[in-house]
């Protein structure tokens, strides 16, 4: 209690001797200390939050002393102190409303923002958003000596071997060294054929002209018009993009 106590006192002394202080200085020197004060409770708000503090003690204790100077002033007697009343009023709801402002601003301004939790980031995605492929499966057929592709024109295959031919279509296109299991794909785009003695496929995208003659892979499905390809049949399948980049088209 009297640490409590003496605690007090010090934070009264200072006050007390500067309320004295401006009641004993001429009002016309007095008035100009306090508003300074009120400009650093303004400007110290947000930079030196001591500063701040300070300055409104200094205004709400330096009040009393300046109104006691400009009454003195004035004559002392009952009218100018009911004039010092009145402006004390006046005076403390002023200060009432800067007080009001300034932590309304400080209440505005943008809050960080939140920090998530550990379960939150734990249960939280990783990557991009997965996207299941679903492959059409291939369609294979033994190629006779004459069939047309899906544009209706005819295509001709001509054995060479047991298990071996080639394929010739009307666009002039001749496909060698191809097996007759054969199919086209989804759309049309694609022609594919099995290498002879299912060493890989033979891959031409009738909309490039381009043929890929890739040994060791095997033709899993579609995804759209597009063919994916694993190793063996057990393998996982890729796109052939990722195969033409990893394997080698012959």
């Amino acid at each position: 209690m009297a640490t409590h106590a003496s605690r007090r006192w010090v934070t009264l002394l200072p006050a007390a001797a500067w309320t004295i202080a401006m009641a004993l200085l001429p009002w016309w020197m007095g008035l100009p200390l306090w508003l300074l004060l009120v400009l650093g409770a303004v400007m110290f708000r947000h930079r030196i939050e001591h500063y701040a503090e300070l300055s409104r003690r200094g205004l709400y204790w330096g009040l009393p002393g300046v109104l006691f100077a400009a009454q003195r002033a004035w004559g002392g007697g009952p009218l100018t102190w009911a004039a010092a009343l009145l402006g004390a009023l006046v005076a403390y709801s002023l200060l009432a409303l800067m007080e009001s402002l300034l932590d309304r601003r400080v209440r505005r301004a943008p809050a960080a923002a939140a920090t998530p939790e550990w379960s939150e980031l734990a249960l939280a995605p990783i990557g991009p958003p997965a996207h299941i492929i679903e492959l059409t499966r291939v369609a294979w057929s033994e190629a006779r000596e004459a069939f047309t592709d899906p544009d209706g024109e005819s295509v001709r295959y001509e054995a060479r071997g047991p298990g071996r031919g080639r394929y010739v279509f009307a666009q002039g296109r001749v496909i060698e060294r191809a097996s007759p299991r054969c199919c086209f794909g989804p759309g049309g785009r694609w022609f594919a054929a099995r290498l002879p003695g299912d060493r890989g496929e033979i891959l031409w995208d009738r909309r490039s002209d381009h043929l890929y003659r890739l040994a060791g892979w095997v033709l899993s499905g579609w995804e759209g018009e597009q063919p994916w390809l694993a190793r063996g049949e057990e393998g996982v399948p890729a796109p052939l993009h990722e195969v033409l980049g990893r394997g080698r088209s012959h």
